[in-house]
């Protein structure tokens, strides 16, 4: 079972030799994609496998990098994808691929059920650059949850940290896109400096589908995310995750669980 595939080749080791001066080492000049891979199936319905390569193909014509071999990505996605419930695709400034698979995260189940605890990252230094794209930059996300994991609600440690504008408003999570319910609806809040989650837009989707209102352009100020009956967090790999409470400044936010299982029952 290959442990990764590298630049046109699998490879059994855990490790990868780069030059020290590489973009992608010392800036982290990378952009990737993390999915899920249901039924061993790289181009399965649910994996969205198409959603995820464009998003990566449109990223790097933005960004102005060049695109990779895209039939030898493919071909170590698929291999990966055969072996492992999650793929990761990193792709250097110079084009050249790098996957790799991991499991699923550890008490995924009990987490979708019972919710999590997530702390609101109020500090200029846990926002995003370049918000709308996946790149490996991703240090402010990275102390964000690393910060989170350190404050806690009685026993339980927080799991999620919520990233915020210099406003206040709310606007992602530190590996999510984020889901209220008030008012009979959910709400997401509105792209510009937040990421456009292949699972938001899934999630968009079967509730418009499904003839459920959906709110994706209003605000998450302090006054608006004080009446939600609930919120979620969602990305492709852990689907949909309540939350249970919010940890905000010396406040805490109560949430019920029980709207987001409809939610969940969508993403299928």
């Amino acid at each position: 079972m290959p442990a990764q595939w590298y630049h046109g080749q699998p490879l059994d080791q855990r490790t990868i030799t780069l030059d020290v001066t590489d973009p992608g080492l010392i800036f982290g000049a990378t952009t990737f994609t993390t999915l899920r891979i249901y039924d061993r199936d790289l181009h399965g319905p649910m994996t969205q496998w198409l959603a995820h390569r464009d998003r990566l193909y449109n990223t790097r014509s933005q960004l102005g990098l060049p695109q990779p071999d895209w039939e030898q990505v493919e071909q170590g996605a698929t291999l990966l994808a055969a072996e492992y419930p999650v793929v990761r695709v990193t792709l250097f400034s110079d084009g050249r691929e790098w996957i790799v698979g991991r499991e699923l995260p550890s008490n995924l189940a009990q987490k979708q059920t019972q919710g999590i605890v997530a702390w609101v990252a109020q500090a200029a230094h846990y926002r995003r650059s370049i918000a709308a794209h996946k790149t490996g930059n991703y240090l402010p996300c990275w102390l964000a949850l690393q910060t989170a994991q350190r404050q806690f609600l009685g026993p339980e440690p927080a799991s999620e940290a919520i990233l915020v504008d210099e406003d206040g408003r709310w606007l992602e999570t530190s590996t999510g896109n984020l889901w209220g319910f008030r008012d009979g609806r959910w709400w997401t809040p509105p792209l510009g400096d937040c990421l456009p989650g292949i699972a938001r837009s899934h999630l968009i989707r079967q509730l418009q589908r499904h003839g459920q209102p959906i709110g994706v352009d209003q605000p998450w100020t302090t006054d608006w995310v004080e009446e939600f009956e609930a919120i979620a967090y969602s990305n492709s790999v852990v689907e949909v995750v309540p939350f249970h409470a919010v940890l905000d400044g010396h406040r805490v936010h109560r949430l019920a669980i029980e709207p987001v299982a409809e939610l969940q029952a969508l993403y299928y």
